[in-house]
Order: structure tokens, then C-alpha cells, then sequence
């Protein structure tokens, strides 16, 4: 499915939704954007692997 549509079109659809479901949509973009933050905070503890000299390793000969 493809969504043509800019921030503020997408902000007046979802102003239009009842209560109920905008704490629910809220519930899953809080749960999303912990997910990414998390992720994006694991990928910093694993730079230290990042070592050219051992990629000596993944050449095929």
C-alpha cells in the first residue's frame, strides 16, 4: 500500500480519530520509537568489532 500523502493531510486524518483509538496509535508510535532508539543506542556497542584487519577473513581465495 502506498500512502501519497504530506504531514499535515496525515495530522487532519488523524485528528479526525475518536479518543480510543488515538491513545492506541499513540501506544504503538511510543512502543516504535522505543524499539529504533534502542537499537540505534546497541549499534554504538558493537563499533569496537568493526576492525579492517579481521576482514582478512571474510576474503574468499
Amino acid at each position: 500500500m502506498t500512502v501519497n500523502a504530506n504531514i499535515e493531510e496525515i495530522k487532519a486524518m488523524i485528528f479526525q480519530l475518536p479518543v480510543e483509538e488515538l491513545v492506541a496509535l499513540m501506544a504503538e508510535i511510543e512502543e516504535r520509537l522505543e524499539t529504533v532508539t534502542m537499537m540505534q543506542l546497541a549499534e554504538t556497542g558493537f563499533n569496537e568489532w568493526n576492525d579492517p584487519e579481521e576482514d582478512i577473513y571474510n576474503d574468499e581465495t
